[in-house]
């Protein structure tokens, strides 16, 4: 069963990106960026997107919690033990921007607690996805090679690499990694877009992502389903506390990734 909706997963991430990518990739497209009440912006790409993944997970039957859907009371969300989290594009600014770095998430949920997350990355045909208990796996789609698996290992001798937002470096997040930098005079810092970031520490390209800013539950869902798929760990970075999902408030704590 559960390999059955990884793959209806991976199947709706595809299919959302084909729509993301005949937007992004039309010289003469209008992105149609609107604002939403929190000023962040929303474009045809991420309505095409949700869209597209709605008609794949609507008929699984599980509750979908989309960004781009409507966000039922607490009241009535509470009682579901299991959903899939959905963010169709995440990092819309990434995308106006034409950088490449922006994904498509995808998780399923139970009990508050990640067991399944699909990553695809459009721009680069690549996607990585992850099932608790079974593994993780990051795979080219032009590429002729078998799904490489992702233990989150790094290697012998490398420097302490800290991955950081692109677009949303707090002060505090700054003044973690400064502290940091003490522990590890060597440290690198890799800056990057969207859910990319958990990716990389997942794949060992990165050691830690420290994430002190807003952050909702659909921006995290997925990487941290795969984060758990490849040995690591999500938590509050307050309380030490793995990180939860279909709370009564969207927002996630300050997180460490590691």
């Amino acid at each position: 069963m559960m390999k059955d909706l990884l793959d209806i997963a991976i199947r709706a991430s595809l299919a959302a990106g084909r729509d993301i990518l005949s937007i992004y990739n039309d010289p003469a497209a209008d992105f149609g960026i609107e604002r939403k009440a929190d000023n962040s912006p929303l474009t045809r790409a991420d309505k095409a997107a949700h869209q597209r993944i709605m008609s794949f997970l609507e008929p699984t039957g599980i509750p979908v919690l989309s960004e781009e859907g409507a966000h039922l009371p607490y009241e009535e969300r509470r009682h579901w033990q299991r959903l899939w989290i959905v963010d169709p594009l995440d990092g819309t600014k990434e995308f106006i921007k034409r950088n490449g770095e922006f994904t498509v998430n995808i998780a399923l949920v139970e009990n508050g607690t990640p067991v399944l997350g699909v990553i695809y990355v459009p721009v680069t045909g690549t996607i990585y996805y992850g099932e608790t208990g079974e593994g993780a796996w990051k795979k080219v789609l032009s590429s002729d090679s078998e799904a490489l698996p992702l233990t989150g290992e790094r290697g012998e001798g490398l420097p302490f690499t800290v991955v950081a937002s692109r677009s949303h470096l707090s002060p505090e997040t700054e003044a973690f990694i400064n502290d940091l930098r003490r522990e590890h005079p060597d440290l690198e810092l890799v800056s990057s877009g969207s859910s990319l970031k958990i990716c990389l520490v997942a794949e060992g390209k990165a050691d830690i992502y420290p994430r002190h800013a807003p952050t909702m539950e659909w921006d995290t869902a997925a990487g941290h389903a795969i984060a758990i798929a490849a040995g690591h760990e999500m938590v509050d970075a307050t309380t030490g506390k793995t990180l939860t999902y279909n709370k009564e408030d969207l927002h996630n704590p300050w997180f460490i990734v590691r």
